[in-house]
């Protein structure tokens, strides 16, 4: 029998804590135009900063914030996560962005409304909600 080790999780309620749940590719230059991916489902929301090319800069979820179960899709979490990946992004030299939004969950007006209060310059909103034109084909007619 070896060592028991101990596994201590991160605090997210504390800066440092959440530090972690951020994954960050450090850019090599400043940045002040960004792309905001927002991806709100019924079950969690999803926002990620890239430049205009497409790389990702920073992204994260509610679930990585710390929220669980229904609460990761609701309206306040999309609003914290938005506050803290504004904060990071703020910190990286975005001060303009494109919003893109995607989903129909309940965070995506949530997420927006924080990045707007937040003092970011926006320039452009897309809904790039994937939308089926026919769908697929009905099911045959029940004989009986």
């Amino acid at each position: 029998m070896g060592k028991k080790r101990i596994i201590q999780k991160a605090d997210l309620t504390t800066d440092e804590g959440r530090a972690s749940a951020v994954k960050i590719a450090s850019p090599k230059k400043k940045i002040t135009d960004g792309v905001v991916h927002i991806l709100s489902t019924y079950n969690n929301t999803i926002i990620s900063v890239s430049d205009q090319r497409g790389d990702v800069i920073m992204s994260s979820s509610s679930g990585a914030l710390g929220f669980s179960g229904a609460k990761k899709g609701t309206p306040y979490a999309a609003t914290k996560l938005a506050e803290f990946l504004g904060d990071k992004a703020k910190a990286a030299g975005v001060k303009n962005l494109s919003v893109l939004i995607k989903g129909v969950g309940a965070g995506r007006d949530a997420a927006l409304r924080s990045l707007v209060a937040q003092g970011f310059d926006i320039y452009s909103i897309r809904d790039v909600t994937p939308v089926p034109h026919n769908g697929p084909r009905p099911p045959k007619s029940r004989r009986v």
